[in-house]
């Protein structure tokens, strides 16, 4: 199921969408690390999580797939964000040097053609950040949020995902272990809920994020794609028949 992007935008006005956003930009950040003169990339819905970019990187785009719709962003100055398919994205090859990837590989139909596409586009030694709902993690149970949506993963098929189309895991970080409610109780005590969450392990929460490093060789070759030829029938205009 494809998240739209206005009930993206609807949630992350809400106060449990603006809490959860900024435990998991916490994680996106330290896993980024120093952004300067690098062109980054946003993918899916990521463009909450990209503020801390924009004045450090070189060039940051946010590409947001056609199925979920667009939203300019930032709201000042020029919009950085392009309607695409993210199975075909409008850049040259080795392009990138970080994409940033939430709210994108869990609704989108062939994961594995997208990671392809993210290897093709990554200068080489550049990095992928992907952040996915937790499989058995509560946010994944529950579909009043947009981490609720999609296919979940775990660690290890998101491990085995990357490395089979030659992204080598560097970190792991876990996040959200705040429960979906919208208790105003339990969204003040989220970051009691963080640290108990860490201290009982990562299968409390409801995200997991990983910086992946890109290989020098295409563990699986891109699908040659063929050529359709549609034959389309000459018509005349004509006006319709009336009853």
């Amino acid at each position: 199921m494809t998240a739209d992007v206005h009930r993206l935008i609807g949630f992350y006005r809400t106060p449990l969408g603006r809490i959860s956003r900024a435990l998991v930009r916490e994680q996106v950040t330290a896993l980024a690390g120093d952004v300067s003169g690098k062109r980054v990339l946003g993918l899916g819905f990521a463009t909450p999580y990209l503020r801390f970019t924009l004045q450090r990187a070189e060039r940051v785009l946010a590409f947001m797939p056609a199925r979920q719709g667009s939203s300019a962003w930032p709201r000042e100055g020029p919009s950085h964000t392009v309607l695409c398919d993210p199975l075909e994205m409008p850049l040259t090859d080795a392009a990138i040097d970080l994409t940033i990837a939430i709210h994108a590989i869990e609704h989108v139909a062939d994961a594995e053609e997208l990671m392809r596409e993210l290897w093709r586009i990554t200068a080489p030694n550049g990095h992928l950040i992907l952040v996915v709902p937790r499989r058995r993690g509560i946010w994944a149970q529950r579909d009043n949020t947009p981490f609720g949506q999609g296919n979940p993963y775990s660690g290890g098929q998101l491990d085995k995902l990357l490395r089979d189309h030659s992204f080598v895991p560097e970190a792991w970080r876990d996040g959200l272990f705040l429960p979906p409610v919208r208790s105003s109780l339990v969204l003040k005590s989220a970051r009691l809920f963080e640290t108990l969450g860490r201290l009982l392990g990562p299968a409390m929460s409801g995200v997991i994020c990983v910086r992946a490093r890109k290989e020098a060789f295409p563990a699986v070759p891109r699908r040659r794609r063929e050529e359709r030829f549609v034959r389309v029938p000459g018509l005349n205009a004509a006006t319709a028949r009336q009853g």
